[in-house]
């Protein structure tokens, strides 16, 4: 996510449209877009110190042949004769710090520019510390379930939290990551830059006040800040994006939550385990439009209906207005088709989650002639950067939320690998259907590839049949003995070849089980070749096992299974 930089939220995005949690909402037109669900993971959240023997080759001479023919490709002109680095990388999020690491490993000469803390949005104000307030809300459910706890044989006393607590075991976290992350990239030699990086020309950024490097390749990997819709006044108290929400300064009996995209849902889950009463305020007809409709349908059932939780769908929040002099926040609602004005709600607290804008704008790409279409960073296929007649810009990449692409952290990260790939001689093109997609409610979310609407729609573009198959975790003993058995797993594939389309997965530990099909469809595995994989009994991974099994690939079609090999 975000890197960072000390750039004003408020430039970070232009008016005429805005990224929203699961849409995009067109102010010129005046129309939504649904767009793929974007969701936050961390890569390499504590990498290890590598071997004194690649630390002291971190500088070794790279072969010209190398730089020279991913520049021939990437539009070069005639480079200068010598460069500060071979690769300069403006942010320090997740995508820039796996890029450096990768680059390291490539033995090229690397600086990271930082603006403001390592770890950008993920690490300190994103995914990782929201993880730490969904292990309290996931205990906290368990504690209070009295009917599971019986259903186990456990006897447990009412359960209780330290407010203050809970939030310094989130900022603690956010801390060890944070330090693991800077003390990884010094450990391998790589220059760590501290100022607000600009580009002030081909293959040149300038940091802080003065100082100016040169380098043969830059990555852009300034990430993404907090989207704030007009008419709404954030406050940072009683008004609050998920910055604000992570800090867990209080906990409101009664909080709005505006846009029920994966920030809404998890923080949800987080504020009625806590005693909150929480109520969604949803743009769109239905609840979690991003997800598979059947996943979507299933969770609604689980993790909303039963909970304090009640929605209003269909309808914009026109305007949020702080609580002041005793008064309450107001939030007032206007149909989102027609704009007439629907009702006014009065809570306690109200948090923004309406998805993030690019961070982007005050990077000087106008000095290399590159304009940005709502503030992301247009590029091709392999994160090479367009500028304003379509053109490749020689030397330059972006990734991660700055190109939009997939605003994901760890899809920042494998780009930025990709990219690496490129300057290091080898072509490659990163598969972003096989990117796998998490939210950590409980039970948890996970996806990877189509819908199935975006499937059939596929299908019926191309010419093919599609095949659906499903299990439960009801017939997961391991599920069963946690007494979890509430959840299903979804394939969709191509029945005449054993293709895989799409996986999503409601249920425990959904985001640990996602990757066995992330891992297939980023190799090409088919169907065929998965139902003679071995699994242990019993696990959850069992569940993938049947979903395989159960899926009808044609007869006709071969297996690609390997020699058996005598042991």
């Amino acid at each position: 996510m975000q890197s960072s930089l000390s750039i004003s939220a408020s430039q970070a995005v232009t008016n005429a449209a805005f990224q929203r949690s699961n849409y995009c909402f067109d102010f010129s037109n005046s129309k939504f877009v649904v767009n793929n669900l974007r969701f936050c993971g961390l890569r390499r959240e504590a990498v290890g110190f590598c071997s004194h023997s690649r630390a002291l080759n971190r500088h070794r001479p790279i072969r010209s042949g190398r730089i020279c023919a991913s520049g021939a490709e990437n539009g070069s002109a005639s480079p200068p004769k010598s460069f500060d680095y071979d690769l300069v990388i403006i942010g320090a999020g997740v995508g820039g710090h796996g890029a450096a690491l990768h680059a390291v490993e490539k033995g090229l000469k690397t600086a990271v520019i930082e603006g403001d803390v390592i770890g950008g949005t993920c690490v300190n104000r994103g995914c990782v510390p929201s993880k730490a307030l969904l292990a309290v809300s996931g205990r906290m459910r368990e504690l209070q379930n009295e009917h599971h706890l019986k259903a186990l044989g456990l006897q447990v006393s009412a359960a209780g939290y330290d407010r203050q607590g809970v939030a310094d075991h989130a900022n603690n976290l956010a801390s060890k990551i944070r330090n693991n992350l800077t003390n990884s990239m010094k450990a391998l030699g790589v220059d760590i830059l501290t100022g607000v990086g600009t580009i002030v020309g081909p293959q040149k950024v300038k940091y802080g006040k003065d100082n100016v490097v040169t380098a043969k390749n830059i990555i852009i990997a300034t990430g993404s800040v907090p989207f704030v819709p007009k008419g709404i006044e954030v406050d940072g108290k009683t008004v609050i994006t998920s910055d604000h929400a992570l800090k867990l300064e209080f906990v409101p009996d009664w909080i709005a939550i505006v846009g029920s995209g994966y920030i809404g849902l998890e923080f949800s889950d987080v504020y009625t385990a806590l005693g909150s009463e929480v109520t969604f305020v949803e743009a769109l007809d239905q609840l979690m439009p991003g997800f598979d409709p059947e996943i979507g349908k299933l969770a609604q059932r689980v993790l909303i209906n039963p909970r304090k939780i009640d929605y209003h769908t269909g309808v914009f929040a026109s305007k949020i207005t702080p609580a002041k002099d005793g008064k309450p926040v107001t939030i007032e609602l206007i149909d989102a088709k027609t704009k007439e004005h629907k009702d006014t709600l009065e809570v306690d607290a109200a948090l923004i989650a309406t998805g993030r804008a690019p961070f982007t704008n005050g990077l000087g790409l106008e000095n290399v002639n590159v304009v940005t279409q709502r503030g992301f960073v247009s590029v091709d296929e392999r994160m090479r950067v367009l500028d304003a007649d379509g053109n490749l810009v020689p030397h330059l990449y972006c990734i991660g939320d700055a190109n939009g692409k997939m605003m994901l952290a760890h899809a920042a990260s494998a780009q930025g690998i990709s990219v690496v790939e490129q300057i290091s001689g080898r072509d490659h093109v990163l598969n972003h259907l096989s990117i796998p997609a998490a939210c950590f409610t409980h039970p948890e979310i996970s996806m990877v590839g189509l819908t199935e609407p975006q499937a059939r729609e596929k299908a019926e573009t191309e010419g093919f049949e599609i095949g659906v198959a499903k299990t439960s975790f009801k017939a997961n003993t391991k599920a069963l003995a946690e007494n979890e058995g509430e959840g299903l797993a979804k394939l969709i594939y191509r029945p005449d070849n054993g293709e895989i389309l799409g996986v999503h997965i409601f249920g425990l530990h959904a985001a640990d089980l996602i990757h066995e099909a992330s891992n297939a469809i980023a190799l090409g595995t088919r169907i065929q070749d998965l139902k003679l994989a071995v699994h242990a009994h019993p696990t959850l991974s069992e569940v993938l096992d049947e979903l395989f099994k159960s899926a009808k690939v044609d007869a006709h079609v071969s297996s690609q299974v390997s020699e058996p090999v005598t042991v």
